[in-house]
């Protein structure tokens, strides 16, 4: 049964003195046997009513009329799960690797494993400890700092734009993997409708020296990806037709990924354990393939090995951590979400540096898988490794497809390889759907319950996210989706939303006040390190790669050929600013509307600790759900 509210009056005065916990936590007893934290069950056991508590100030007896408890993972395993398919998705399998590669082999691992511990941990851990500490989706968590809500309005933004353009991938994967099921692969020939006169089957590097080849010969796989599937127009201004065999692909992907999310982390949770591993095991078997094809340790050699010279040149200190921004999937609100579903007294700092060996790990590990691939095709075509070296979706449509049609048994491989990639977006897409539900019904309590509010809700972010897709499988759809990608979800806006997450964390709410929610909730007090990367090392690494990105900033273009129009980068600009500019008019917006002084507003903010002005009790109900249940 619930807790009394009394332990909730302990958890506020513990909160309002620091010093309780001063010990780094000793002063608190250990967890007992089931899970729960003694200090909250057993204060006034069994009283409705609290010594000293005034019925006026607002102290909730219970969640409240119309809060419904939140509901659990099923088990803890559940949670790491849908992380790792969250977090471990194609930018492990196709950056990654390249990355490597590109700055120096085994040397970019040193500035990579700094800003891990720097960046990546110290976030990582920040998003998930505050859903859990706070029960809550990306917007309601930053009711510890009610001035700041505009973070939580910026995160479900950008998650939503990730959800309508990430998908795409998912829609190309499944589309080529459709196409797999042929004797025959149909980006290995050269007499297929789409092809043109200057296609060749068969490229080798002295075709080129004995001027065998014209200057514009074009493999068959680079005419199936531009002139098949994405039949690609001339530039941004001519839409041209749906493609309707890539619609129907998206709409497939589309449903697969209603029905994996619209009852919740229940079955969420469970879909996960399939979603998450199968990848591991097709990337391991793809491995042993690739180490035995002739050419594998050349093309491994130039992924590890080291170029010292490197660590000298900033980029690659700027790619490394715009990598970790971009694996961790860091500043979505998504994490959030799923941490809001944890038990209270789940150790989630535990959990971040588990997910983060995962999902590293996993990067290191598909450059293997990739690199002795890729050194068996410059092997084929007597060619250097590095031109064949590509990222992105170069790597997974143009480059691996090339390579597997020069295997044997080459159907077979190329479906194994598509699948991994299905399921490997398809995880990532439906625990960001699901973050994004979680914030929106989270701005809708009890008094709008309906019996089937989630599952409308889901189905109505999904229609909405497929209408707008509808403009991404046309002939201009390549065009749009490079809008999104480089500029929605780009590294400039998860840097600027991590940056203020730090800040707001650190200097508003307060660090040590934070550190001392998180000892309550798993019984210990982490070690400074955190405290101290939130509140300067994590600030100025993100400022700093952010000012890096913006001065360093390209016009966008496709293929290095195409230049987008004025109009398009105006478009591309807004698509960003829409969710940069959430944090400071929410804040302009909220201090024009209160009452009093900035000083005063602030001094209330700080006094009651995340509630909003007009609204004294929501955090009180939200931090009654938050205790745990005694096993009664």
């Amino acid at each position: 049964m619930p807790t009394s509210s009394c332990s909730l009056v302990h958890l506020e005065d513990t909160k309002k003195n620091p010093l309780l916990l001063s010990n780094g936590g000793a002063g608190y007893p250990a967890a007992s046997a089931n899970g729960s934290l003694v200090p909250l069950t057993a204060v006034v056991a069994g009283s409705g009513v609290c010594p000293g508590a005034d019925k006026k100030g607002g102290v909730a007896t219970g969640a409240g009329p119309g809060y419904q408890e939140r509901e659990t993972w099923t088990r803890q395993m559940d949670f790491i799960m849908s992380c790792v398919g969250f977090a471990v998705g194609l930018g492990n399998v196709w950056r990654f690797p390249y990355l490597c590669y590109k700055n120096g082999g085994g040397v970019f691992l040193i500035p990579y494993l700094l800003i891990v511990f720097v960046g990546g941990i110290p976030i990582f851990f920040l998003e998930i400890a505050l859903g859990q500490f706070m029960k809550a989706g990306s917007i309601n968590v930053w009711n510890i700092a009610p001035l700041f809500k505009g973070l939580g309005y910026a995160s479900m933004v950008i998650v939503f734009f990730c959800n309508t353009y990430y998908i795409m991938v998912l829609a190309w994967g499944f589309y080529y993997l459709i196409k797999s099921f042929n004797a025959t692969l149909p980006w290995s020939t050269c007499n297929n409708e789409w092809n043109t006169p200057s296609c060749i089957e068969i490229f080798h590097q002295q075709d080129c020296s004995n001027g065998s080849l014209s200057n514009d010969a074009r493999s068959p796989i680079i005419e199936f990806w531009e002139n098949k599937v994405l039949n690609i127009s001339s530039g941004l201004d001519e839409a041209g037709q749906v493609n309707w065999e890539l619609t129907l692909c998206l709409m497939a992907v589309w449903v697969l990924v209603y029905f994996c999310v619209w009852k919740g982390v229940k079955s969420t949770g469970k879909i996960v354990y399939f979603t998450a591993t199968f990848p591991y095991v097709v990337l391991i078997i793809l491995l042993v393939r690739g180490v035995t094809l002739p050419g594998a340790y050349n093309g491994i050699m130039y992924y590890i090995k080291p170029d010292w010279s490197k660590l000298q040149e900033a980029q690659v200190w700027i790619d490394a951590g715009t990598q970790i921004f971009f694996s961790y999937a860091i500043g979505l609100g998504a994490l959030t979400a799923l941490g809001s579903y944890n038990r209270f007294n789940n150790d989630c700092y535990k959990d971040a540096f588990i997910l983060a060996l995962i999902n590293s790990g996993t990067s290191f590990f598909s450059g293997f898988v990739v690199f002795s691939i890729l050194g068996f095709m410059a092997a084929e075509q007597g060619v250097d490794v590095s031109q064949v070296a590509e990222s992105g979706p170069g790597l997974a449509f143009i480059a691996y497809p090339k390579a597997v049609s020069l295997m044997p048994v080459a159907p077979l491989w190329a479906a194994l390889f598509f699948f991994m990639l299905l399921l490997l977006g398809l995880d990532s897409q439906f625990v960001g759907v699901e973050g994004f539900i979680t914030g929106i019904l989270d701005l809708f309590p009890g008094k709008y319950q309906h019996r089937y509010k989630r599952e409308i809700a889901v189905a109505l972010c999904c229609l909405l996210c497929f209408i707008i897709d509808l403009s991404m499988v046309t002939q201009g759809g390549m065009y749009v989706f490079q809008l999104f990608d480089y500029y929605s979800a780009s590294g400039m806006t998860l840097l600027w939303q991590a940056l203020w997450e730090c800040i707001v964390v650190a200097w508003v709410y307060g660090a040590d006040r934070f550190m001392d929610d998180v000892a309550r909730m798993i019984g210990y007090r982490p070690f400074p390190w955190m405290k101290w990367c939130w509140s300067f090392l994590t600030p100025c690494l993100c400022m700093g790669i952010f000012l890096f990105h913006l001065v360093n900033y390209k016009q966008l273009t496709y293929n290095n050929v195409y230049v987008y129009p004025w109009w398009g980068e105006v478009i591309g600009w807004c698509l960003a600013l829409s969710s940069m500019l959430c944090i400071p008019v929410s804040l302009l917006y909220k201090l024009f509307r209160a009452k009093g002084t900035l000083r005063e507003v602030s001094a209330h903010t700080q006094t009651h600790g995340g509630e909003d002005v007009n609204s004294d009790t929501k955090v009180l109900r939200w931090r009654e759900s938050t205790e745990p249940v005694s096993s009664d």
